[in-house]
């Protein structure tokens, strides 16, 4: 099969796709793998190591000139041109973005087979779990920068001082991103209180982290934590879905004046009603006095750290496409509920409800 590896054009995105030690897995089971040139620069691999990888350097149309397209994050509009019917694996959350992106693949007849809805035989998300990591992880960490004073925050450092801790984090849900902000801020020397559904999480955090306050879903708890809190993470995800607003604007606007909100589930629409998509070059906005930190792709911060992780993870189900194909998407359950558009159709129920789009859903034969 040809496999193609475009660069990331989002903004200050520096994630690849593969890295050559993929490339070089791929090619040994006869496979073609073109990598635009420079993609892996970003996450410190050279040219040089894709080409003796056994990989053949192109352009961007070279590189979307493939049976199979492989990338780290969706296609923005100037991609869309490129999308035909070929097999595009990647992150989509289509539901957390305008419908042009969904309309540019069923125009294309393009099988997009979506990192964040593929499931394992357990029924986890192996592939989105490695990047809610390290979201999760600089949650903590951009909320604690954009509390500086100088950055127009409380003035509040999240950390122990003379065996005090200082700062209020509330984190709200407790998968992956939770887990890693809560553990990540409680590190720090932080006072953290997690609402989240599963009492055994909330048993797992406690062990690790003695005094962390865990409190199952529970709006007036919620209201009064956010109001008292210096950082608020959004860490919502409902696979395919749009993520519910947990965070009201009133929750907002009851906030300290130079409080922060880092919005994790911004990816999927947001959990707080007043995010609203932001950027690596521009990454925060102010309303209601707090600060908003809503970038759609964080782990492109740490692009060698979260390429090496991501890779790990996705090369597996790269090479059993490569070999399979569309074969592999109907023999097996978990990977089919990774195929979002099919043929024109819309193949995630939830993605095609949020979208407005209901009438092109099909369910992906199997």
């Amino acid at each position: 099969m040809k496999i193609g590896v475009p660069k990331e054009i989002k903004d200050l995105e520096n994630r690849v796709a593969v890295t050559p030690k993929g490339v070089a897995a791929l090619v040994q089971a006869g496979h073609e793998v073109r990598v635009e040139a420079s993609a892996g620069v970003g996450s410190g691999f050279a040219d040089e190591e894709y080409l003796v990888a056994g990989a053949l350097l192109c352009d961007a149309a070279g590189a979307w000139a493939a049976d199979l397209v492989v990338k780290v994050k969706e296609p923005v509009p100037s991609e869309y041109g490129y999308l035909k019917r070929q097999l595009v694996f990647t992150f989509f959350h289509l539901a957390g973005v305008d419908s042009g992106l969904t309309l540019a693949l069923l125009d294309g007849g393009t099988t997009a087979v979506a990192y964040e809805t593929l499931e394992d035989g357990l029924g986890r998300l192996p592939l989105l779990a490695p990047m809610s990591a390290v979201a999760g992880n600089m949650a903590a960490q951009v909320g604690a920068y954009y509390l500086a004073r100088f950055n127009g925050g409380r003035g509040v450092q999240l950390g122990e001082v003379m065996g005090i801790r200082h700062g209020r984090v509330v984190v709200i849900g407790d998968g992956v991103v939770g887990s890693h902000a809560a553990l990540t801020a409680w590190g720090m020397g932080a006072n953290v209180q997690v609402m989240g559904m599963v009492p055994e999480k909330g048993e797992a955090l406690r062990r690790r982290a003695p005094g962390l306050e865990f409190v199952l879903s529970d709006n007036a708890w919620l209201a009064e934590a956010v109001r008292d809190a210096d950082l608020v993470v959004g860490a919502v995800l409902q696979p395919g879905a749009r993520a519910d607003y947990i965070v009201t604007d009133a929750m907002v606007r009851s906030m300290q004046m130079g409080a922060v909100i880092v919005d994790v589930s911004i990816d999927q629409g947001g959990c707080v009603e007043t995010s609203r998509p932001t950027s690596h070059s521009h990454p925060v906005y102010v309303e209601h006095g707090v600060i908003h930190y809503c970038v759609t792709n964080m782990p492109g911060a740490y692009p060698r750290t979260s390429t090496l992780a991501l890779t790990d993870a996705t090369l597996p189900y790269l090479l059993r496409l490569a070999k399979e194909g569309e074969a592999c998407l109907r023999a097996d359950a978990g990977l089919a509920k990774a195929v979002n558009t099919y043929d024109g159709c819309i193949t995630c129920r939830a993605a095609a409800e949020d979208l407005g789009l209901a009438a092109r859903y099909r369910a992906f034969p199997s």
